[in-house]
């Protein structure tokens, strides 16, 4: 006899006791500030926050994909405002570029940093933690140490020079070879090979799947990106990078043949509890 903890109803992330009351979430390419409204009595909320994922860069050999926004959760006195993270832009052109990093969130005294933008290392994004990563991830808000390891695995996961690294942020995939971006509770972006064949996959979240990345011939090729904490990564198309599912996500990666645009990160996004 099996049993599956996605399907199985005693199973739940809402925190015993509690109810989703608001959900806040970015899909626009700044930014964002909300203003929050608590009902008299209550003092304390319970808060999940997740940054922007980064961006995937762009090239004409090697880019690295998006890293995963980081996650924090915990208890917090109430605020009338609440900031969610954007996802970092991936470039677009005929010039090789690296792509940005996502946005930070925060509501109360829980926050949580954006995943790394991919790099022309061509290293992946480390996985976002208590603040915003580069390739090297950070420690998470709640002292889980990050990993200065290509591809780490870790609570917020290296950039790969390869595969992305594991974690509950992930890191997104880089190097000259196909590599998948890191698993976890939100994925990071996938890459393409040299010369811009075979485009990788976004690494899968928790709930939500990455992207299928895109392969053809003559040298069109872009990653998939990760799969975010609220919605899926999306599929890259020809010689554009697959954007990273809503929830920070990480976005997928972009050969250039004439021109290619890297896929964009998830934004972020903070749910309360109470």
């Amino acid at each position: 006899m099996s049993s599956s903890i996605n399907q199985s109803p005693q199973y739940s992330d809402t925190p015993l006791g509690l109810k989703l009351q608001q959900t806040f979430t970015n899909t626009t390419t700044t930014s964002q500030t909300y203003s929050v409204s608590i009902p008299a009595g209550i003092n304390r909320v319970y808060a999940i926050v997740v940054g922007g994922g980064g961006g995937g860069a762009t090239s004409t050999s090697g880019a690295g994909a998006g890293g995963a926004g980081g996650y924090s959760q915990g208890w917090t006195y109430v605020s009338n405002s609440v900031t969610v993270g954007a996802g970092g832009a991936g470039p677009t052109g005929s010039a090789s570029a690296a792509a940005s990093a996502g946005g930070q969130s925060i509501y109360g005294m829980v926050f949580a940093g954006g995943g790394g933008g991919g790099t022309l290392n061509p290293s992946g994004g480390g996985g976002g933690g208590a603040t915003t990563s580069a390739v090297s991830s950070t420690t998470s808000y709640t002292g889980a140490p990050g990993t200065s390891t290509l591809g780490g695995v870790a609570y917020a996961g290296g950039g790969g020079n390869g595969a992305g690294g594991d974690g509950v942020s992930a890191g997104g995939a880089g190097s000259f070879t196909t590599s998948v971006g890191g698993r976890g509770l939100i994925g990071g972006g996938g890459n393409f090979g040299n010369s811009g064949f075979n485009g990788a996959n976004g690494g899968d979240g928790d709930i939500y799947k990455g992207g299928f990345g895109y392969n053809s011939s003559p040298a069109r090729s872009a990653g998939g990106g990760g799969g975010g904490l609220l919605g899926a990564g999306g599929a890259a198309s020809a010689n554009t990078g697959g954007n990273g599912g809503l929830g920070g996500g990480g976005g997928g990666a972009a050969f250039i043949t004439g021109t290619g645009t890297g896929g964009s990160g998830g934004g972020g996004c903070v749910l309360l509890y109470y």
